[in-house]
């Protein structure tokens, strides 16, 4: 018999489709993040993310199968995702992750790959003090 997978554990797909749920509730009402998505795709960018989370954790492989390789880096180029684009994300992903009901140390297990995964998706440098200052 094998073991169960972190996707099995953590009570497979309608944990992370209400993951994903929820935080793009919180998205589409960030003031950093909603202006990342165009007005109609945050369900269908919801829909990418539970795919994603759910065959990275050893679930259905419907991401690969219907998107290709995850590419999470290059997906995201075009966006300036900065410190304070990652920590808005990591904001809302808090808030939806601390609605899991789940062990603890799966629930870490899951938070600190989100964190990983937010510093990780950093293509942009902070702004430094005097940046925006016209130059006289």
């Amino acid at each position: 018999m094998s073991e169960q997978t972190f996707y099995e554990k953590i009570g497979g797909h309608q944990v992370f489709a209400d993951l994903a749920s929820h935080f793009y509730a919180l998205v589409a009402i960030d003031p950093i993040l909603r202006p990342m998505y165009p007005p109609t795709d945050l369900h269908g960018a919801g829909e990418r993310l539970m795919m994603f989370l759910e065959q990275y954790w050893g679930g259905p492989t419907t991401y690969s199968e219907t998107r290709g390789h995850p590419r999470l880096r290059m997906r995201h180029a075009g966006f300036h995702i900065d410190s304070a684009a990652r920590d808005a994300w990591l904001r809302c992903m808090k808030s939806a992750v601390d609605e899991i009901e789940c062990a603890p140390e799966l629930k870490t297990q899951l938070w600190e790959y989100m964190e990983g995964a937010a510093q990780f998706m950093v293509n942009q440098p902070d702004p430094t003090e005097g940046d925006s200052l016209p130059i006289a």
